[in-house]
């Protein structure tokens, strides 16, 4: 894909908090987390989700339907439950990503949660809604709304995060069966009208199971037709790898090549040989470099520290440069 180039130095989306967020207010802070980007050299700017509590407030803040319980879970974050059909109170992040299109040139970009990851952890039965199939469809048409008007304010890489896709390649467990997933995922993001440089992509997993079913990923990748999948590339394992055998050869493949669990740097050669493993399956010109996830997708839980977050992105820009040169 011949702009693929336009997005080379990606990141999930959420940032570590400043310490002063209160303080200073969410707007200044997105500024400031725009500028900081820039440095960076990143070519995409979020608003690192300093709005949001965390990374599923987005559809949950912006929508009727759903209850928020005092349970928490082992990942930090809090449950809630679906006891209607959700229906949209107004556009839920497209206010947000305009401001970031008029603080800077670079092209913006937005991470939501996909609609069968909100639906396979919010659904309760006997709480009012049939199915989670059900309630999968309905969130997937109103994150499919949000697309569509988050490209004409100029957004270029919209992504989708289901953490659970790849522990569930192939089977039929939890409350939203694969089929169901993929069927959910795919009404979501279908885009009639894809302006040239537009990316949809999905993000189905923070890392790779012990194997991959290849015939599951393939079938993963032909049901939901989203542009650009992000991939981890943490081990360089064969699983790793068969993710990346799968996938057509018409798709961007963003891989996740440090891990933003650990603080310290992952060794550049090692990585690079990594990525030389990749560009034997895929073409690289298709192809861009993250970290693993987001570094803080629950705010009050941040994986790392700020200065930790920076140099985890410096390393993601000096690997860019030396797989692709300096042709973004």
């Amino acid at each position: 894909m011949a702009d693929t180039f336009n997005y080379r130095i990606d990141h999930h989306g959420s940032l570590v908090r400043p310490s002063d967020l209160e303080t200073t207010g969410a707007q200044q802070a997105v500024e400031d987390a725009v500028v900081l980007q820039r440095k960076l050299r990143s070519t995409v700017v979020t608003d690192g989700d300093f709005p949001r509590e965390d990374f599923r407030s987005a559809v949950l803040d912006g929508v009727s339907g759903f209850r928020r319980t005092d349970e928490v879970g082992p990942d930090g974050l809090v449950r809630w439950v679906a006891e209607s059909l959700p229906k949209a109170n107004g556009p839920l992040v497209a206010e947000w990503a305009e401001k970031l299109a008029e603080l800077t040139v670079i092209a913006p970009k937005v991470s939501l949660p996909s609609p069968a990851y909100l639906a396979a952890t919010t659904f309760q039965p006997g709480l009012g809604v049939g199915s989670a199939r059900e309630l999968g469809e309905a969130l997937a048409e109103i994150i499919q709304a949000e697309i569509a008007l988050l490209v004409p304010k100029g957004v270029r890489l919209i992504q989708l995060n289901n953490p659970l896709l790849l522990g569930q390649l192939g089977t039929h467990t939890g409350v939203l069966s694969f089929e169901d997933a993929l069927a959910v995922e795919a009404l979501a993001v279908r885009l009639d009208e894809r302006p040239e440089g537009v990316r949809i992509g999905v993000c189905p997993g923070w890392e790779a199971p012990a194997e991959v079913d290849r015939a599951a990923a393939e079938h993963l990748y032909a049901e939901v037709p989203a542009g650009r999948w992000i991939l981890p590339l943490l081990t360089g394992s064969e699983a790793e790898l068969d993710l990346v055998r799968a996938l057509p050869e018409d798709r961007d493949v963003c891989l996740g090549v440090v891990d933003v669990t650990s603080p310290a740097l992952e060794d550049l050669d090692t990585v690079l040989a990594r990525i030389d493993a990749v560009g034997e399956l895929k073409d690289l010109e298709d192809a861009a470099l993250s970290p693993s996830r987001g570094f803080a997708d629950v705010a009050s839980s941040p994986l790392l520290s700020a200065e930790e977050q920076r140099r985890k992105l410096v390393l993601v820009e000096t690997l860019a440069r030396y797989v692709w040169g300096n042709e973004f």
